[in-house]
């Protein structure tokens, strides 16, 4: 499941959009990136096995830990984007 994580420093990943990128560019790089993820997942047969590991001489968590962080990450991102939405046209969920 190796791979290499554009913008990856020091076990951080940095996700910064370049001036130039425009909302459609950010989105159809986000799909792609989607779309690779689940190709790996769909060739991943054991949940429990290490992904790459963050920083050398370190085990990785496994796969299982990686897409609980992301369901986590993904939830908490969206909540973030839905308040912004909030404070812009002041609509809330109720």
């Amino acid at each position: 499941m190796a791979g290499d994580v554009p913008g990856r420093t020091g076990g951080q990943a940095t996700f910064q959009a370049a001036p130039a990128d425009s909302a459609a560019d950010i989105v159809a790089r986000y799909r792609e990136t989607v779309e690779r993820a689940n190709d790996v997942l769909d060739g991943c047969t054991d949940p429990g096995a290490p992904v790459p590991p963050p920083r050398p001489g370190r085990p990785g968590p496994s796969v299982r830990w990686a897409l609980t962080h992301m369901i986590e990450e993904t939830g908490r991102h969206a909540g973030h984007a839905d308040i912004l939405r909030e404070l812009i046209d002041g609509s809330t969920g109720r």
